[in-house]
């Protein structure tokens, strides 16, 4: 289920069978000339990548929308901000919080985060259209999906 209209709808007549959510960590700056369009293209992977095991385990997951970090920010305070989601996300049956990212960064926190962190290491840049990042998408999927299904 995704962060819309129709699916919370459904959500709500079927929370019980909803029990995992799954988080977006997108980082997010202007001030590295560099980056940005890295920075971009691995945002767009990551919610394509999000979106489709949400497809692959539909009927026991939501998807939450994007969790957008300045990368150049505290660490501290995007831990604390992201744990009050957690927080909120746990008063509903969710059980399991796998948050979803590129950024290296944030294994270094691991162990602070009220959930559990699924790093995928990152893809630079490529063309969305090729058949090589569907094939690499496709395949992160099934991993991941075996992955969270350990959970239940």
């Amino acid at each position: 289920m995704q962060w819309i209209k129709e699916d919370v709808k459904q959500y709500i007549q079927a929370k019980e069978y909803v029990d995992t959510v799954i988080v977006p960590l997108i980082p997010y700056h202007l001030s590295k000339d560099s980056e940005l369009e890295k920075n971009a293209f691995q945002s767009e992977v990551l919610s394509i990548f999000a979106k489709e095991i949400e497809k692959e385990l539909s009927g026991r997951v939501m998807l939450s929308p994007n969790y957008y970090y300045l990368k150049s920010g505290s660490k501290e305070e995007e831990l604390n901000r992201i744990n009050s989601w957690s927080g909120d996300a746990r008063t509903q049956p969710f059980n399991n919080i796998f948050f979803v990212t590129f950024d290296s960064a944030w294994k270094k926190d691991e162990q602070a985060l009220d959930g559990t962190l699924i790093w995928l290491p990152g893809i630079q840049s490529g063309d969305l259209k090729s058949n090589e990042l569907h094939s690499f998408i496709h395949d992160q999927v099934e991993q991941i999906g075996e992955y969270i299904k350990s959970y239940w």
